[in-house]
């Protein structure tokens, strides 16, 4: 199965394990699943790196591929979603995310409960 996975999900992959839920946990942990971190969540993190929102001693391009964790591209095709999406969530980063999985069919690994207003897949 794929899997893409939200910022936070990668944050706690790496510094907070045990905050994903159990099940989540061995979905990412399983050889049998492709997941993948989009290009947006790298692009969040440095922004909020940059802002001195989020401390980071890392490189996430790195550390995602140490996990094992594929980067899914963010495409002019998965920009078109954002003029049709609506508003539920205002958060830029989430919005790009959620548009990556409706061009995608890619399921989201998140626990932002405003996922679920959209009509992507989730897990």
């Amino acid at each position: 199965m794929k899997i893409l996975i939200d910022t936070h999900i990668f944050l706690w992959a790496l510094a907070e394990p045990q905050r994903i839920p159990e099940k989540k946990r061995s979905e990412l942990e399983s050889s049998a699943n492709l997941v993948y971190l989009s290009s947006i969540s790298i692009a969040e993190i440095m922004i909020k790196a940059s802002l001195k929102k989020l401390a980071i001693h890392f490189d996430p391009v790195e550390e995602a591929a140490t996990c094992g964790f594929e980067i899914l591209d963010f495409t002019g095709r998965d920009a078109l979603w954002l003029g049709t999406l609506p508003f539920h969530h205002k958060d830029p980063f989430d919005r790009m995310i959620i548009a990556q999985s409706l061009t995608t069919g890619i399921p989201i690994m998140s626990e932002d409960k405003k996922f679920k207003l959209y009509d992507c897949k989730l897990m």
